[in-house]
């Protein structure tokens, strides 16, 4: 028995479209799962769609705003539709927005809010009636501020902290319908966000790889295992959990 393989199973990947939720989706179809990916970017989507599809995975493509909560209920009538169920749905979709709290309009932290937290709430309720026919595996995306703090991303680190909370209150509700949710928290992973952020923060790079005990970024590619292992039977007692990826940073003082 090969506790890894997920042949069969379909998988929803919100912001799927690049970064670290593509990464996560290549790891996925790798081992055999379906997908469908989620983003607002209907062309990065056909983009993500085309490079999973010519690496050959069976993978489909949905625009939508995971804000809204008729749209997260259409993700999830568009995967039972396509592919008739739903095992994985991993939460991913984020952004952020870099300034002081002061600077914050109130506007601005609640789009981030709503982006990063209440979307993994909103996908994660459409979804659970699919899930729990056979069992199924939330994942959702965190980050080294789901741990530490910065002055520059109150809200991004607000959302993150909520979506570890979010994922045990999760893990605790649905445990009865065999679905297990767990949380990942990515490190410092090369991505658009993160060149952003080395952008507008020259000394962030070098700040990174002295924190960090591997000495270098992560890529997306790193994403992979972790998501295959929490989609698969492997990880069928783990439930709650919030595990870092992050080359040791949270290890480092």
């Amino acid at each position: 028995m090969n506790l890894f393989d997920l042949s069969g199973k379909v998988a929803i990947v919100t912001g799927g479209n690049g970064g670290i939720g593509l990464g996560m989706a290549k790891g996925l179809a790798g081992a055999g799962a379906r997908l469908l990916i989620v983003g607002r970017n209907a062309g990065k989507n056909t983009a993500a769609v085309a490079e999973l599809v010519q690496a050959g995975a069976e993978a489909a493509a949905f625009a939508a705003d995971v804000t809204k909560e008729a749209e997260c209920e259409a993700i999830a009538a568009a995967a039972v539709e396509r592919f008739g169920r739903i095992d994985i749905l991993v939460n991913n979709a984020g952004v952020n927005i870099r300034k002081q709290p002061e600077e914050y309009t109130l506007e601005e932290w609640q789009s981030v809010m709503d982006t990063n937290l209440t979307s993994a709430f909103l996908c994660s309720k459409a979804a659970h009636p699919a899930l729990k026919r056979e069992g199924g595996k939330i994942i959702n995306i965190g980050s080294m501020l789901s741990i530490f703090g910065t002055s520059f991303a109150a809200p991004y680190g607000a959302s993150k902290g909520g979506i570890v909370q979010l994922t045990k209150a999760l893990a605790s509700a649905w445990a009865k319908d065999n679905i297990q949710v767990n949380a990942v928290l990515p490190g410092w992973i090369d991505t658009e966000l993160t060149r952003e952020a080395r952008t507008a923060i020259p000394v962030l790079n070098s700040r990174v790889l002295m924190r960090t005990p591997a000495r270098r970024w992560g890529t997306p590619d790193d994403m992979a295992g972790i998501a295959v292992f929490l989609a698969s039977r492997a990880s069928d007692f783990i439930t709650g959990a919030a595990i870092p990826v992050d080359g040791g940073y949270s290890a480092e003082i």
